[in-house]
């Protein structure tokens, strides 16, 4: 009889995030969070570490972030102090530096999971030729497990690289429930959108949608972010917007608990997404989200059930969905109450940090049972 493959009484992680689970940007709000889960949990048959991989700062700066993992990674190895690597992967250079590092792991034979955050990782794989693509699917095809955060990613990864196919798990992003009182907008409606400023996450159009609506005074907006800060000013300026709509640039986890708990509608109308951190925090609050049907975002919002969806790019049905939320509290509460309970059900942290400590598990298990 085939005994099941042991795992060590501890296994420990190190974790390659862009700026070592300070909460700076989506993955790492979404690291920032499974950091906090895991410390109150305090496992004892897991030990993660969160390490920088790219940096806060300049670009420039992140080829040395990402060659500093490695001499951590190789100097935990030789102490027997890391037994997975899980290495967060988005598009662009993000996947460069971690084709150094998954490179490196396996030099080191370290088992590594490889954690698909990228929006625009589609476009990005097919648009690359060659050594590089192939580059890519030895990667992913060698990941000993592979976590995407929804359904139609986990189609896309197994057309491009069928190898791992059997090794794909889907996990949601998950946020914790909020610690601020939900007290809404008051007297005007609050509508925020919580992101990076710029095209891709339709920013022109919803400002487009809000001037349609200018006629109506029962709302206010924030428009939180980095990224084309000063463009969007301008637009809002040209649309006669400036005294209705703030801009306060990027904000950290506290101002974002603070604008989220003055909300009533959580709006992000992109062309492109994964599963954005900003809906689920939106849906733990009980906001009415508004939302397009990009990435896998239809994995959490039904339409008229937890949320409402429109097309990407159609400024008409956002300014109508904006317009029917501020118009109706009643929609708006149904909305948020169904979101809340949804995230609760599926999007709360402790299964969140369930699922991705029994990924490292079964990594650690698979390279034990390929030893024997």
């Amino acid at each position: 009889m085939l005994q099941r493959p042991t795992v060590k009484p501890t296994v420990h992680v190190m974790v390659a995030t862009p700026s070592a689970a300070t909460g700076q940007g989506g993955v790492d709000r979404v690291m920032a969070t499974l950091k906090a889960q895991l410390a109150r949990e305090d496992r004892p048959e897991v030990r993660a570490q969160f390490v920088a991989s790219r940096g806060a700062g300049s670009v420039l700066l992140s080829p040395f972030y990402a060659l500093f993992f490695c001499l951590r990674m190789i100097a935990a190895r030789l102490r027997g102090r890391v037994d997975v690597v899980h290495i967060n992967l988005a598009s662009d250079g993000s996947t460069y530096r971690k084709l150094v590092i998954a490179n490196c792991a396996r030099l080191m034979a370290i088992p590594y999971v490889l954690h698909l955050h990228g929006a625009e990782y589609q476009e990005f794989w097919e648009g690359t030729g060659g050594l590089l693509s192939r580059s890519i699917e030895n990667m992913f095809e060698r990941a000993a497990q592979v976590v995407v955060l929804g359904s139609v990613w986990r189609q896309f990864i197994a057309g491009r690289a069928p190898g791992v196919a059997d090794k794909i798990t889907i996990i949601a992003n998950a946020t914790g429930v909020p610690a601020l009182a939900q007290r809404g907008g008051g007297e005007s409606v609050h509508i925020l959108f919580l992101g990076r400023i710029g095209e891709r996450k339709g920013v022109p159009q919803l400002l487009a949608a809000l001037s349609a609506m200018a006629e109506d005074e029962r709302w206010r907006a924030t428009v939180a972010g980095d990224g084309s800060v000063d463009a969007a000013r301008n637009q809002a300026a040209s649309l006669g917007l400036s005294q209705r709509v703030a801009f306060p640039g990027w904000v950290g986890p506290t101002e974002v608990a603070q604008l989220i708990a003055s909300a009533d509608i959580l709006v992000l109308p992109s062309f492109a997404e994964n599963l954005p951190v900003s809906v689920i925090e939106g849906m733990a609050a009980g906001l009415a989200v508004v939302a397009t049907p990009v990435g896998a975002v239809t994995d959490i919002i039904v339409d008229e059930k937890t949320g409402l969806l429109v097309p990407p790019g159609d400024v008409g049905a956002l300014a109508l969905a904006l317009s029917r939320l501020v118009s109706d509290p009643e929609l708006r509460a149904e909305l948020g109450k169904n979101a809340r309970m949804f995230h609760r059900q599926q999007l709360d942290l402790a299964p969140f940090a369930q699922a991705i400590c029994e990924v490292w598990i079964a990594a650690v298990r698979t390279k034990i049972a390929r030893e024997k």
